[in-house]
């Protein structure tokens, strides 16, 4: 889900001349104030689009790593904890009326605040912008080459994945990354769940055809992928409630990135018609909810169709019962579609944080608009083309990114913006909310020190990323 995934912070839906910093930021709009655009309709796809990254692809090789019944539990705290994570974010901008992350950060500790956010947001979303990169340059080569009938890369310049994410980030990404508001993205995240939620149906269909020792079964099976298990093993095809194994560590991370989405929350809030804190923590609440049990689904059928086969990128184990199977290649294809069409929605954010940093006092500018849309652009597909192990980095951002984003940040800064005579140190809320940073604190030393770990081991495992 490196997921979905980060405050990503909204182009203030009414910026058409303001300052960034002006009397816009705060949430009750003066009479003549001029007229907004409101997706209302929308909000929910958006936010379904900012919560589901690629970890989904990873979710069935955590489940196969913790069991059936700890990856549920572990899946329902971390669903908790960010929908507590948002009411936390929302809490905060209400008192103080203001809807962009850096801002929160500008309010509870100054200008260090506002960079600190600024910064992890920005970071969190380039890496999260490669990942979904990363998946086009090493799926739609492949895809390509099934649609032509090909057993192996024959070299053609249209096989070249570094060719393919500079045509697609051209044509597809960049158009994209122009809108103004973020809202009309809404409408490209309905089409992008819907390619997820065919990905899910496919998943489960296959759960129904496919017989479980791979190498016995089917002989489209790639005999090299079949000496990385002993099909034959007893219970090998049985399903355990409970495992521990040194890939479990793994599990909760890949869970916690799942859901971070914690960058679009002000975003969508601020282009939410009559919003309230309350409307706002329903859509998050129905999106949450709607993920858990795709998530859940993805894995459980996942998991169910392969046992202890299963790869951490789900779709790479279709592959080993036939390569040329119609409907894993549009499944592929869909997929490709998704996080082709969530790179846009996680641009506006560091867009915002950069304009935030670098141009706080100026007004909306088309040229400042494009240009670090295209900046951003360019330099994402350098990292994807010329940083061959660039998951490492990944884990390392991820480590620490992705609790700041949901843990750290909403937490402290709902303890600092919160006045004391509303809600004083020693009240319940906050004390949960110290807690919850704590919390953070500890995801945070764990991750760091798993990876670190793996590292000197010299193991490599690679995992399903936000």
């Amino acid at each position: 889900q490196m997921t979905r995934e980060s405050s990503r912070f909204s182009l203030k839906v009414d910026s058409h001349a303001t300052p960034l910093f002006s009397q816009e930021e705060f949430l009750p709009h003066k009479p003549g104030a001029k007229k907004e655009t409101h997706f209302t309709d929308v909000s929910a796809c958006l936010f379904y689009n900012a919560i589901m990254g690629s970890g989904i692809l990873g979710l069935a090789y955590a489940m196969s790593n913790t069991g059936i019944l700890l990856f549920i539990i572990l899946l329902v705290c971390i669903a908790l904890l960010s929908a507590y994570s948002i009411h936390l974010l929302l809490k905060s901008a209400g008192v103080v009326g203001i809807r962009a992350y850096e801002q929160l950060g500008n309010r509870a500790f100054g200008r260090p605040g506002k960079m600190l956010a600024a910064v992890i947001i920005t970071v969190h979303n380039i890496g999260a912008m490669s990942s979904y990169l990363f998946i086009v340059k090493s799926e739609l080569p492949l895809v390509i080459q099934a649609f032509f009938g090909k057993q192996e890369n024959t070299g053609e310049w249209f096989l070249n994945g570094n060719y393919l994410i500079i045509i697609v980030s051209v044509l597809i990404i960049f158009p994209l990354a122009l809108m103004k508001h973020l809202g009309y993205l809404g409408y490209t995240s309905g089409f992008s769940l819907s390619c997820m939620v065919f990905f899910l149906i496919s998943v489960i269909y296959k759960k129904f055809n496919i017989l479980c020792p791979l190498g016995d079964d089917h002989h489209h099976h790639n005999s090299t992928a079949a000496d990385s298990v002993d099909s034959t093993a007893d219970g090998f095809c049985d399903s355990k409630l409970f495992t521990m194994n040194p890939q479990t560590a793994y599990t909760i991370p890949i869970l916690a990135f799942a859901f971070v989405c914690h960058p679009e929350v002000l975003p969508i809030y601020t282009e939410l018609r009559n919003a309230t804190k309350k409307r706002m923590q329903n859509v998050a609440n129905i999106s949450i909810l709607a993920m858990f049990v795709m998530y859940l689904l993805t894995a459980l059928f996942g998991y169910l169709t392969f046992y202890g086969a299963v790869e951490s990128e789900l779709l790479h184990t279709y592959i080993r019962v036939d390569p040329l199977d119609v409907l894993i290649l549009c499944v592929r294809l869909a997929v490709l579609v998704a996080v082709t069409l969530t790179v846009p929605v996680v641009l506006f954010p560091i867009r915002k944080a950069l304009l935030q940093i670098l141009f706080a006092d100026k007004p909306f500018h088309w040229v400042r608009h494009i240009g670090i849309a295209f900046g951003l652009l360019f330099v994402v597909n350098l990292l994807v083309i010329l940083v061959p192990s660039i998951r490492d980095i990944f884990g390392i951002i991820g480590a620490t990114s992705a609790p700041s984003l949901i843990f750290i940040l909403p937490a402290i800064f709902y303890i600092r913006i919160v006045p004391e005579d509303q809600e004083p140190l020693r009240s319940r809320s906050k004390i949960q909310a110290i807690c919850f940073a704590a919390l953070g604190f500890i995801f945070m030393v764990m991750s760091l020190s798993f990876i670190i770990i793996d590292w000197v081991t010299g193991e490599s495992r690679s995992v399903g990323g936000h």
